[in-house]
């Protein structure tokens, strides 16, 4: 492996990328329909493959912008892992989220060492660090 020869840790085969979904949800749609929307996208990101870790519904948010002449959204972040071996499942979700008709929008994000470091921390409680102001010299 080349990586090894860099001194770069190669990521194992049990060591999935992480992934952030962020999808908003229409809003003229009851509850029970958003959470079966919910659901549907979780066993959809399931049975291509993903590991889901934690699913956060944050529930309706008013839109910086209007989107299809609307101004709020039922936000929902899904934090998953998702094999290299099965990266064709990533185009297979970014299509699926892409036609369905009751999401807004979507966004996948793949977490790089601190962003994954720094969701760690905060699944397990840990006070983030704080930045310290900026040293004035006299």
């Amino acid at each position: 492996m080349a990586d090894d020869a860099t001194g770069a840790a190669s990521p194992s085969a049990d060591e999935a990328p992480m992934y952030e979904l962020m999808y908003i949800i229409n809003p003229v749609l009851n509850e029970d329909q958003t959470k079966d929307i919910v659901q549907r996208v979780t066993a959809y990101l399931s049975d291509n493959g993903a590991q889901v870790e934690h699913v956060e519904e944050r529930g309706s948010q008013r839109l910086a912008y209007p989107i299809e002449k609307k101004r709020n959204g039922y936000y929902v972040t899904v934090n998953f892992r998702l094999p290299v071996a099965a990266n064709g499942g990533l185009v297979k979700i970014e299509r699926a989220l892409t036609i369905n008709d009751d999401l807004m929008r979507h966004m996948v994000l793949r977490y790089d060492a601190k962003m994954e470091r720094h969701y760690q921390a905060r699944k397990r409680g840990d006070e983030m660090p704080k930045i310290a102001p900026p040293v004035q010299q006299a």
